[in-house]
């Protein structure tokens, strides 16, 4: 049984740092594109970072240059280091594999708030 579970979120400050982590189970984690999306209150989910199974990543423009995603093959855990926070960047923040690549069951998230 897959099962996806996040953690690292809080409440912080706008500028300050965060740092997700995502644990996975029952599936081949080191083989697996993986990513993290975000939910703001009354809005769509959105895809935030991708890393390939080689480490490889891509970001939303959004996040580009604050946010760096990153991988632990052994541990079966992703993490996101997020830094130069704004209060935009306030929502609940999920792992998953890339759409093209087939949702696995989401997780409950971890809540992400900045406070300006």
């Amino acid at each position: 049984q897959v099962q996806l579970v996040e953690s690292g979120g809080g409440l912080v400050q706008a500028g300050g740092p965060l740092r997700l982590s995502c644990a996975a189970s029952g599936i081949i984690f080191s083989t697996e594109v993986m990513a993290w999306y975000r939910q703001a209150p009354g809005k769509q989910r959105e895809l935030v970072a991708v890393i390939t199974a080689g480490g490889s990543t891509n970001y939303a423009d959004s996040v580009k240059g604050r946010f760096t995603i990153s991988r632990d093959n052994a541990k079966n855990t992703m993490y996101l280091q997020m830094n130069s926070l704004k209060p935009e960047d306030t929502a609940v923040y999920y792992c998953n594999r890339p759409p093209e690549r087939g949702f696995v069951t989401w997780g409950q998230g971890t809540q992400v708030t900045v406070s300006s």
